[in-house]
């Protein structure tokens, strides 16, 4: 899943750029018109996914509150730009202490009870898009609707609105592939270790990492999800809904299973320890050296590396590529090299998969936000999910939409084919409980400090609790889920 090589400028976000100060001046207009006086200000509180800027999710998303604001000028949206590895942190605080703003972004840890339920609001119209009977309707039905897996909470309701639907990739400098003699995309974990040895003896990091979560998760969940496949029909035991039956990617009610019932163990089950075992092979072979003394940012994995252009390879995810604007070498992407027979005895041939999903830019409501607030909150939510409200910011900001008649921004078509696009049946295998939700929990035993045994005793332990909080917050009742 390569996609043709891009150089310099995207067009798209200096459009964007042009839209949003039309869209600004025409909401200053309708400002100075007067109306009621009675302005309400709502927060939206998340992390910055598309740039290192610690004020603005840049010129698209000024954009899209700008338009927002012209249609609805009793409304004004202000924006709190979290930094990505402690936004998670701060939104849980608050909505354990109920200081949560009106929006916050969906990946932070809270039980259901501390945001809306917005199940009724999706079974009415959204007033944004003509014709429309209920909201729900409007998104990809394969992402985001009743049959999909990462949809609902543990509850079985929806909880959050995707404005966008999120896919990681592996992008590469590509004079510096040229220069080491390595071709791309890499096909499989094999020639992926040949060439960052290639790469290394060139004089360039391999691949950029950083000591934030993300970069050990994607590994470890890409690598997991193709070695535990073979299980894949033995676990699937719930639907979308929590009811018995199966679904296209286990739900979490049925990993939750799994892990409760001794099915899945990470001391027993060894398809696990290899999974450890190549993502540590993968860090001392291809990581930044000094990985864990670099700090976390947005848009890309070890971002001043490879924007820098001392870094051959990074993951990203599909709206980075506008980072790139202004770098003076050539660039394109691949998925992440398959685990092949020849490369473990545990391999099942499964394709790498990563698969888009509603982890990009997703938000929810928390029960505290009551009254007007609440409403306005909503109009947000409707706004920014309806195909003209939220295609000029998908352009602007290289997404691809969770509504099912927005068209994927320009230049992201090579994201959305083959085998990495589609959603691997067993999800990603990064559990661990609310405590520890986006904290770096691999940091010893990837640094040496940690055998393997004490690693996969400890995930035993995460695994577990993370099982035992999903199944108190969903008051699942099977036999199964009191253990």
């Amino acid at each position: 899943m390569s996609v043709p090589v891009r150089r310099r400028t995207r067009a798209t976000v200096l459009l964007a750029v042009l839209g949003m100060t039309a869209s600004l001046a025409a909401a200053c207009g309708s400002g100075d018109s007067g109306g009621d006086g009675d302005q309400i200000t709502i927060t939206l509180s998340g992390p910055n996914q598309w740039n290192n800027d610690p004020q603005s999710f840049g010129p698209a998303w000024e954009d899209l509150i700008a338009r927002f604001e012209e249609e609805e000028p009793g409304i004004d949206i202000e924006t709190t730009v979290l930094p990505v590895a402690e936004f998670a942190q701060t939104l849980s605080t608050q909505l354990s202490a109920g200081t949560a703003p009106e929006l916050i972004f969906n990946q932070a840890p809270h039980t259901p009870d501390q945001v809306h339920a917005l199940d009724e609001y999706l079974e009415q119209p959204n007033p944004y898009v003509e014709g429309n009977e209920r909201w729900l309707d409007l998104f990809n039905q394969d992402y985001f609707g009743p049959d999909a897996g990462t949809a609902r909470n543990a509850t079985g309701n929806y909880e959050f609105i995707p404005f966008n639907l999120a896919i990681i990739g592996v992008y590469y400098n590509a004079d510096i592939m040229a220069e080491a003699g390595v071709e791309a995309p890499i096909e499989t974990w094999g020639e992926l270790l040949d060439a960052c040895g290639a790469i290394n003896d060139a004089g360039y990091v391999p691949f950029s990492m950083d000591q934030g979560w993300l970069g050990q998760g994607w590994t470890l969940g890409i690598i997991g999800s193709m070695l535990l496949s073979s299980h894949a029909e033995e676990w699937n035991q719930f639907a979308a809904d929590g009811q018995p039956g199966t679904a296209t990617q286990l739900t979490q009610k049925s990993m939750a299973r799994a892990i409760l019932t001794g099915e899945l163990d990470p001391v027993e089950t060894p398809e696990v320890a290899e999974t450890m075992r190549l993502l540590k092979q993968f860090f001392d072979e291809c990581a930044t050296p000094n990985w864990s003394g670099v700090a976390g940012g947005a848009a890309f994995i070890g971002y001043d590396d490879f924007i820098g252009g001392r870094a051959a390879m990074t993951y990203g995810t599909n709206f980075a590529a506008e980072n790139l604007a202004d770098v003076d070498w050539e660039w394109a992407t691949m998925p992440f090299p398959t685990i092949a027979p020849e490369d473990s005895e545990l391999s099942t041939g499964q394709a790498a998969q990563f698969g888009a999903s509603t982890g990009g830019t997703s938000y929810m409501i928390p029960a505290t936000t009551e009254g007007e607030e609440l409403e306005a909150a909503i109009k947000f939510l409707q706004f920014a999910s309806s195909p003209e409200g939220g295609q000029p910011w998908l352009d602007g900001s290289g997404g691809i939409p969770a509504a099912a008649d927005a068209e994927p921004a320009p230049g992201l078509e090579g994201l959305m084919t083959g085998a990495w696009f589609e959603a691997p049946t067993v999800p990603a295998v990064t559990f661990v409980p609310k405590a520890k939700n986006g904290q770096s929990v691999y940091d010893g035993f990837l640094l040496g400090s940690k055998s393997l045994d004490e690693q996969l005793a400890e995930m035993r332990t995460d695994w577990t609790e993370w099982a035992r909080e999903l199944a108190a917050d969903g008051g699942w009742t099977e036999d199964w889920a009191q253990q």
